[in-house]
């Protein structure tokens, strides 16, 4: 199944931080609450890796608010026959 890379971005400031992580601990969706955030470090933002179907998918995890402030990346893996082949 693919994997996608889901950031969400929010405005910087403290009030603004307490209220995404509210928005997604609020949510009950176990993927939402188990989101890594960036804001301690001034990245103020969530992270998410998860296995879903598609794009479209993962974008639907995010609570609508935050989705226009929303990324996804398929995230892949390389092999070393997949580099050489690359290279030829």
């Amino acid at each position: 199944m693919p994997r996608f890379l889901i950031e969400v971005a929010h405005d910087p400031g403290t009030a603004e931080c307490i209220h995404a992580v509210d928005v997604f601990l609020r949510t009950g969706s176990h993927f939402l609450t188990r989101a890594d955030w960036g804001c301690k470090d001034g990245e103020h933002k969530a992270f998410m890796i998860m296995e879903l179907e598609s794009k479209r998918e993962a974008m639907n995890v995010v609570p609508p608010d935050f989705r226009a402030r929303t990324r996804v990346v398929q995230l892949n893996t390389f092999t070393m026959e997949e580099i050489a082949e690359i290279k030829t």
